[in-house]
């Protein structure tokens, strides 16, 4: 079984001018795991260049990588890319043209990113963490929907400190992490008080391990902690205001999200522990720094 997108060794069954042709023959498959129906080559032998198969003859074997040239046709290389088929690198961006993106993944054929493939609109030099699909033209492409590839296995724990990228943000749940661009994560909307994008690197606190082994994450430190943070950035924005904000324990959660970034609990635990330090009064019409 030859495969598209993948290491594998082949046998040489045939020498030409031009090159080897492989095949399967007498090689033992030693995938652990059921190739999806797409990534089966179905040619009995395919061409690895002559550049590359100088000291190769009939009978040899040699592990190579199996892709689609600029004609579309099969071929083999013994290079190995950044990438194969069911794992998770980080590819930097060559060419953005009217189609998509270009991804240099190590070999003389860049890797094309479709844009309904992309998460966010990549610029020329810029890292995006993908995977590989076969599309319907049978050709290998990458995706920056990497959901799916993501294992669930990671060894972090509830509390734990971990840093991870964001590879999606999807608004009726939250903010996608590839934590060590590997483990699949959430930073849930309740703990997003602040504007994250696609492709930003982040650094989170383990706050639940789901059953299926998935993370929960904050960016928020726990309560206790991040206390200090929240009066400071309150006391810091009412000294700038002049002393007085229109902001109490009765503003509505959105305006205060918008104003400070900020959860309503979060919030009027701030500024209450302000006002038992003689920091600030709660009014009414808001908060004001006392004499």
């Amino acid at each position: 079984m030859i495969l598209l997108g993948r290491m594998q060794t082949l046998r040489v069954v045939k020498k030409t001018d031009f090159g080897v042709y492989l095949g399967d023959q007498g090689i033992e498959s030693d995938f652990s795991f059921i190739p999806d129906k797409k990534e089966i080559v179905d040619v009995p032998s395919i061409l690895l260049p002559k550049a590359q198969a100088k000291d190769l003859t009939t009978g040899d074997t040699v592990e190579v990588f199996i892709y689609k040239d600029s004609e579309d046709r099969p071929i083999a290389t013994t290079a190995k890319p950044l990438l194969t088929m069911g794992a998770i690198a980080r590819l930097t961006v060559k060419e953005v043209t009217n189609i998509g993106a270009f991804l240099d993944w190590g070999l003389a054929k860049d890797l094309f990113l479709p844009f309904k493939e992309q998460t966010f609109r990549v610029q020329r030099g810029d890292s995006v963490l993908v995977t590989l699909y076969i599309d319907k033209s049978s050709r290998l492409c990458a995706t920056a929907k990497v959901y799916n590839s993501l294992q669930s296995n990671s060894p972090y724990q509830r509390e734990d400190q971990v840093s991870g990228t964001v590879y999606e943000i999807i608004d009726a749940f939250g903010a996608y992490v590839a934590v060590d661009d590997r483990y699949s994560a959430l930073i849930p909307n309740k703990e997003l008080f602040t504007t994250l994008k696609p492709g930003e690197k982040v650094s989170a606190r383990v706050t639940k391990v789901q059953p299926d082994g998935r993370l929960v994450l904050s960016i928020r430190e726990k309560s206790y902690l991040q206390m200090d943070t929240d009066c400071s950035l309150i006391y810091d924005a009412l000294i700038k205001a002049g002393g007085f904000l229109p902001y109490h324990d009765k503003t509505s959660p959105d305006l205060i999200k918008a104003k400070f970034g900020l959860s309503k609990n979060a919030f009027k635990r701030a500024i209450g522990h302000l006002q038992k330090e003689g920091k600030l009064l709660i009014e009414e019409d808001g908060i004001s720094k006392t004499e």
